[in-house]
């Protein structure tokens, strides 16, 4: 099924677990594709294909896809009436109709960014701990770093209509990696394989193709050329989309307390009983009926989102360690506060809930805010529950 065509140049195709692009004009494509890939000047297509399903699939063409990965390409081309040697094939569990299409557009230039994305399982942050060592017997195991805990891919696709200068095909990549991690940042993504924020998947993947045409080729794709501005734009708004569509991934779904506070190690579950551990069985049992609706409140995850960013802050050096008592016990009064509705009694959370400068650790941290959480709930209903 034809989708689009673009520029009068590339044709973007849906057919069964694929979206393949078909080039109706010459271009050069930079690809990390394990099978045809590098700088190349000869392929005809490009394409994306599911190699499995996201959950309890055992993945034949995963395997295959790193194991062989010419086999992989000849098989999956072969499925689809594709000729194998013309051909740069990246793998995914992605759902294919869950791809996102943006085009962005200045005078003559165009970019054209076609992306599937899912982060839910395997979302990491740069300089996490690997898993493997490639050595030339293979791919060794490395205790004790955590196991992938699923699939998740973000595979991006993008076209230009004008030719660009080796070095320019590179920015490229950076340029649109960038726009990967911010788009990553806005959505509030964690790492699940460190207390960081993520910064893409372990397994993420890009194909760069521009239009090879009598025209001079463009040097730059940086952030300060507008080829860089719409690179960034259209790959920051499809990586957005795709997570949309695959994985219910939202501005207003990441409004949560626990979408915060779970990369420090804790679930929904954990904190909710967390903060029940500081309320009597009455107040306790108030809260566990109404804990989603507190969990997601605006006001709230703001000030649970300021003490994260501020341990954040901590964590990196840009606030030194012995303000650790006055920073926290200040922002945990606010979380008090958000909770209760009333900041009169600031100064008096603040005293109470400052925490020692060797509390510090992620389980210290976590329990701070609880803390804050059930004190804020405890004076919100100062009465015996149902009076």
């Amino acid at each position: 099924m034809l989708i689009e065509t673009f520029y009068g140049g590339v044709e973007i195709h849906r057919k069964e677990r694929i979206i393949y692009a078909k080039f109706l004009r010459p271009h050069q494509v930079l690809s990390t594709c394990r099978a045809a890939g590098g700088l190349r000047d000869d392929l005809k297509f490009v394409f994306n294909h599911q190699s499995g399903e996201p959950v309890g699939h055992g993945h034949r063409h995963a395997a295959e896809l790193w194991r062989h990965p010419q086999a992989y390409r000849r098989r999956v081309c072969q499925s689809h009436g594709l000729p194998a040697e013309d051909c740069a094939v990246m793998g995914t569990a992605a759902n294919m109709r869950n791809a996102a299409l943006v085009r962005e557009a200045f005078r003559d230039l165009e970019v054209v960014a076609v992306c599937t994305a899912g982060v839910e399982a395997n979302a990491g942050r740069a300089g996490d701990p690997a898993a493997y060592f490639e050595t030339a017997q293979g791919f060794e195991k490395l205790p004790p770093a955590k196991e992938p805990p699923g699939p998740g891919t973000i595979n991006t696709m993008i076209f230009i209509n004008k030719p660009l200068i080796p070095g320019a095909m590179v920015r490229v990549v950076m340029t649109a990696t960038e726009a990967k991690t911010a788009a990553l940042q806005e959505l509030a993504v964690n790492s699940r394989y460190s207390d960081g924020s993520a910064t893409g998947t372990g397994t993420d993947q890009i194909i760069v193709a521009s239009m090879q045409t009598h025209a001079p080729p463009l040097t730059s794709a940086g952030k300060h050329a507008k080829l860089g501005e719409l690179i960034g734009r259209a790959v920051l708004a499809a990586v957005k989309q795709a997570l949309a569509q695959q994985n219910r991934l939202t501005p207003v779904g990441q409004r949560s307390v626990k979408i915060h506070l779970e990369r420090f190690g804790i679930d929904r579950k954990g904190i909710r009983e967390a903060v029940c551990r500081y309320l009597d069985a009455d107040r306790a049992a108030l809260l566990r009926a109404n804990f989603a609706g507190m969990e997601r409140d605006p006001v709230i995850v703001a000030a649970v989102a300021a003490m994260v960013h501020l341990k954040d802050k901590f964590a990196w050096g840009i606030l030194p360690a012995s303000c650790w008592s006055e920073v926290m016990g200040a922002y945990a009064a606010q979380v008090a506060c958000a909770v209760s509705g009333d900041y009169s009694g600031m100064a008096d959370y603040r005293e109470h809930l400052a925490p020692p400068m060797t509390e510090t650790d992620n389980p210290a941290f976590v329990t701070l805010v609880c803390r804050a959480l059930a004190l804020g709930f405890q004076h919100k209903w100062p009465g015996t529950p149902g009076e």
